[in-house]
């Protein structure tokens, strides 16, 4: 752990201490508090300074005031109380400036050739002439047009840091308001720092709020409480709400701005005058998620009562020729055969006569074998399919299974944010298939479903393969789940288990689970075990132990890209974040080989699985997917990571939506599969332990699952099922009397489960 900041009491007099910044130990994003080497002006030493010292960069001379103390643990410290910033005064110090990343395209290398060529004069040289950098060599025209660019931008982004510091606030962000709002961001937050909370992913109300008070803001003002609101009811959506009740809406603002609730509903009632909140009975939606439920609505009745179809050959085939064809023939590329029973026939004839089906089930039910049947004769009748699914990794699996090419719902509905942020297949623009196949619909959320849906032609048909007992979506609604209980959907439920015990007992532990039995854990089984330990120093060690040496040893897995750590819990011994450092040290350590820069409290270095943490539409790469820092370029400041199917390059401090991937929570490994995974469950995650979280963990593995903990934790997630219910009205606006009727198949296909 980072020590403490100790405090003396207020009449200790300040001193000065003067010199160069030579390390940044520990810096928090959030309040700025730092733990950093400074040597002192003409000493050879180093000593520890802390406190807040936000926007500081590595080779800068500092002139701080504060106080000398003693920590019990750690030992002197200077205690900084503020501090101002001093040009550098020696070459040493002027490299050291220069080469720590606050200019993009000066790293070390050309730090050193500049100060060689400038010597003391570089400072000068830059802000002055600074063309003249041309005559450094190894800096040509194009370099260093980028440098002056960069250095221009520096400079502004040091008056915002000044202009937040000024007001409370950590600068951490200082860099996204600059690119956001360019020379004008001091002004615009000057007029409006709630913007903040609207405009700039990670900056939150918070923190906009801290800045408004600072600047004068009354406490009940009418915007800050409006802000307030838009803010609460956002963090309803990423609870996964649609909408939040008026009741629970106002509730919580009320809790949250410490304002009476008359000024909240007030507000409340202006900001549904101006529509930028909209308002159905009690419901109170944002705009974007009450126009998506009612598009889904009404365009999957206009899909189903459309008397266009496709597919219309299929409603006269003859299927007992049909399936006696299927049958003898296994020239998918997996080489496996079908050889359906008669429940799965009926799924297979459902998908392809119904305009609108979905197929659910859990693992070794046999949606796989249903989806490659269904290709199969799509195929033999000269018809057309594209196959989808939310993420990279799902959309690779799928491709994998059948054969052909499947993509991601963005890349398959053309998202185009160069284009106004706009999704090129719509219904102006539909896709041209005669079927169109998504996989792991579980995580499909409302606002996909409903661009989905607008590219879906009338006489097209759409299938839906997902697990409807895994964990809903991340993004707001409950697609699936909702689709399934408005019964005017036909469905078929898979629940035989065609691979029995001898073959996997992921998959029989897996069914247990989702049934409420305990997991077993047999002598004989060689996919599934339970390694017990209680304590959570002592399980993070043993995660470490069998994910580094014993999976490897024993089947012969590599440690770094077949086995994946998951988590119920960000923080503790065995949460996600504490688990990502030790197995970073652990499969990829430093060496002189691999490039490697801190961000924050993190070390990213070349080689570092990674996971992307928010949807950039930019560079096609969305939350939840996984990759590799391949290279890190020093000068220009950039890290490239190549995910599944793309490679992007951020620039350092777009870093904030990358977090590692050594280990994640289960939330962010839907979709995923891989050969192993290692999972801690301990009665200290009791928050968090439900039975669709374990069951949508077990699932993620292919070949391998290792638990860490105990009985009593698996008991409490197996018998807990009281999901949190979700604030969705999509269920009962299909069902909603008075509007056009459905054709509700009434022989939905439940296949009983064979025990």
């Amino acid at each position: 752990m980072f020590p403490t900041p100790v405090t003396d009491a207020v009449t200790t007099p300040l001193q000065t201490l003067e010199g160069t910044l030579e390390r940044v130990t520990f810096q928090n994003e959030e309040n700025g508090y730092t733990i950093a080497k400074l040597v002192p002006r003409g000493k050879a030493y180093e000593v520890t300074v802390v406190g807040t010292l936000t926007g500081v960069s590595v080779g800068e001379s500092l002139r701080l005031r504060g106080v000398w103390t003693e920590h019990p643990r750690y030992g002197k410290q200077f205690q900084v109380r503020d501090y101002s910033v001093l040009l550098p005064a020696t070459l040493e110090g002027l490299r050291k400036y220069l080469g720590s990343g606050l200019i993009r395209g000066i790293g070390p290398v050309n730090a050193r050739r500049i100060v060689d060529t400038f010597g003391l004069h570089t400072l000068e040289v830059i802000e002055h002439d600074i063309n003249r950098l041309r005559e450094v060599p190894g800096i040509g025209e194009k370099r260093t047009a980028s440098v002056a660019v960069a250095w221009e931008e520096q400079k502004q982004i040091k008056e915002i840091m000044l202009f937040l510091q000024s007001h409370g606030v950590s600068t951490g962000l200082a860099v996204k308001i600059f690119k956001q709002y360019g020379d004008e961001a001091i002004a615009i937050v000057q007029e409006n720092p709630y913007r903040l909370a609207k405009d700039i992913w990670g900056i939150g109300f918070k923190t906009a709020d801290k800045v408004a008070q600072q600047m004068g803001i009354a406490h009940d003002a009418p915007q800050r409480i409006e802000a307030g609101l838009r803010y609460v009811l956002g963090t309803f959506s990423d609870e996964g709400h649609c909408f939040a009740t008026r009741l629970q809406l106002l509730d919580a603002a009320k809790q949250m701005l410490e304002v009476p609730i008359a000024a909240c509903e007030s507000a409340l009632n202006s900001l549904l005058q101006q529509e930028e909140l909209r308002a159905e009975d009690e419901a109170i939606y944002l705009p974007p998620f009450f126009q998506a439920e009612s598009s889904v609505a009404a365009k999957l009745r206009l899909l189903l009562n459309s008397a266009r179809d496709r597919l219309g050959d299929f409603t006269t085939l003859d299927w007992e020729r049909a399936f006696t064809w299927l049958d003898a023939h296994n020239d998918v590329p997996t080489g496996l055969g079908f050889k359906l029973v008669e429940a799965q026939r009926r799924a297979v004839q459902m998908a392809l006569t119904e305009k609108v089906a979905i197929l659910t089930g859990g693992p070794g039910t046999g949606k796989t074998t249903i989806t490659r049947a269904v290709i199969q004769l799509l195929q033999s009748k000269g018809h057309s399919v594209l196959l989808a699914a939310p993420t990279g990794r799902a959309a690779k699996r799928l491709s994998e299974l059948t054969g052909l090419e499947a993509k991601t719902l963005h890349r398959l509905l053309e998202y185009k944010p160069a284009q106004g942020n706009r999704f090129l297949r719509d219904q102006e623009n539909p896709l041209d298939a005669d079927l169109v196949i998504v996989d792991e619909a579980s995580m499909i959320d409302i606002l996909l479903i409903n661009h989905l849906l607008q590219a879906i032609e009338a006489g097209s048909h759409l299938l839906l393969v997902g697990d409807r007992d895994q964990l809903p979506s991340v993004g707001p609604g409950n697609v699936l789940q909702d689709l399934i209980v408005s019964n005017v959907l036909p469905v078929t439920r898979l629940e035989t288990i065609f691979r029995q015990a001898d073959d996997s007992f992921i998959i029989v532990n897996a069914h247990r689970i989702n049934h409420g039995e305990l997991p077993l854990f047999p002598s004989e089984a060689r996919d599934f075990f339970l390694f017990r330990q209680e304590d959570p120093e002592q399980a993070a060690a043993l995660v470490l132990d069998i994910v580094a040496h014993r999976i490897p040893a024993k089947f012969g897995l590599d440690a770094e890209r077949d086995v994946q750590v998951l988590s119920p819990m960000h923080r503790g011994p065995v949460g996600v974040s504490a688990l990502n450092r030790e197995l970073q040290t652990v499969l990829n350590p430093p060496s002189t080989d691999k490039t490697q820069i801190t961000h924050g409290a993190r070390i990213l270095r070349t080689g570092d699985r990674v996971m992307q943490i928010q949807n950039d539409y930019e560079r096609q790469v969305f939350n939840g997917d996984m990759g590799h820092i391949t290279a890190i370029d020093l000068e220009d400041q950039t890290v490239t990571i190549a995910f599944d199917d793309t490679v992007a390059l951020y620039e350092f401090t777009e870093l904030d939506a990358i977090m590692h991937a050594y280990a994640v929570s289960i939330h962010k490994a839907q979709g995923s599969e891989f050969p192993a995974i290692v999972l801690p469950l301990l009665t200290q995650h009791y928050l968090m332990l439900q039975r669709n979280l374990l069951y949508t963990g077990v699932t993620r593995a292919r070949s391998l699952v290792v638990l860490v903990g105990g009985m009593r934790a698996i008991a409490i997630a197996v018998h807990n099922d009281k999901i949190a219910r979700r604030n969705t009205r999509l269920a009962q606006r299909l069902q909603a009397p008075g509007r056009r009727a459905l054709k509700v198949n009434p022989s939905n296909t439940v296949l009983d489960r064979i025990v």
